[in-house]
């Protein structure tokens, strides 16, 4: 055997080594096209794949009929950067199975059939870039703090879904945001909406449609109408309405108010009473006195 070939030998047997261990870390009707990328688009799957390499970083799940996410999935795959989940069969989203990950920075979950998002939903995953939301026709509710820690957020779409209000709360954690999607959705024009009105108009620029591109039904006659052709003005109706949260603390600043009342002159009347009593004990004394 010549040198040339004792020399290579070493490095054939390496490299067929990485490409059997690459070919059973390849789930069944997969592509592995590298190392690090799992290919599983239109397979018919209704599961997440089993015994995925550990080390994967773009996992690509669309076109699938998927309806759940193991609450403990990406806490195996530490390494993932890019999951694709679009038009699977999601329904809800697990308490916990989106927020242990700290390195994901792509993620869709778009054309499924989530109808909220919780709260804490997507806790830890704060190099997450790209967050893909839109075509979901069930979803209506968004949680206060559901994109709470999601700090380096830049593009977030909610396009095409159920939503009829969004509290302004839900968007205020997104500092880095710089492009918003939230045409297609069926928006009330009432005093529900006039906050998220608001916070549009003045943030314009990050709306990907522009406010031209986005419409809303209105209270009398349920028509839709740009929200460009409308202004602050035309919820001027809505500047003396209360919230629910704002009854609450009303009532509650009157209970507190009542109690702190009733107290107060409790506290002035037995001290009056005292002072009587001791007034009438020193004239009792006196007079015995002159006696």
């Amino acid at each position: 055997m010549s040198p040339c070939i004792n020399w290579l030998q070493p490095f054939l047997a390496l490299i067929t080594s990485a490409l059997l261990t690459r070919g059973q870390n390849c789930p069944a009707s997969c592509l592995c096209p590298d190392h690090h990328t799992v290919d599983c688009t239109s397979q018919g799957l209704t599961r997440v794949p089993d015994f995925l390499p550990l080390d994967v970083r773009r996992l690509l799940l669309s076109n699938n009929w998927i309806p759940w996410i193991p609450s403990d999935f990406l806490a195996l795959y530490s390494d993932l950067i890019y999951l694709d989940l679009r038009n699977n069969s999601l329904s809800q989203l697990e308490p916990g199975t989106l927020s242990i990950s700290s390195r994901l920075v792509f993620l869709d979950l778009g054309n499924n059939n989530l109808t909220e998002i919780p709260s804490g939903t997507f806790g830890e995953s704060r190099s997450l870039i790209k967050l893909r939301l839109g075509n979901n026709p069930y979803l209506s509710m968004i949680s206060k703090d559901a994109f709470a820690g999601l700090m380096s957020l830049r593009e977030l779409e909610l396009e095409r879904n159920s939503l009829t209000v969004l509290d302004i709360e839900v968007l205020e954690p997104l500092l880095s945001l710089q492009k918003l999607h939230l045409e297609g959705n069926p928006w009330l024009c009432n005093c529900q909406f006039a906050k998220l009105f608001v916070w549009m108009t003045k943030n314009q620029h990050k709306l990907a449609t522009g406010m031209e591109g986005i419409e809303c039904s209105l209270p009398l006659d349920g028509s839709r109408v740009p929200l460009s052709l409308l202004s602050e003005e035309s919820f001027r109706e809505c500047r003396g309405v209360l919230s629910l949260t704002d009854y609450l603390i009303v009532i509650f600043s009157g209970i507190s108010v009542s109690v702190a009342a009733i107290i107060t002159s409790f506290f002035l009347a037995s001290t009056v009473h005292c002072f009587q009593r001791l007034s009438r004990g020193s004239k009792g004394d006196e007079e015995e006195g002159n006696d």
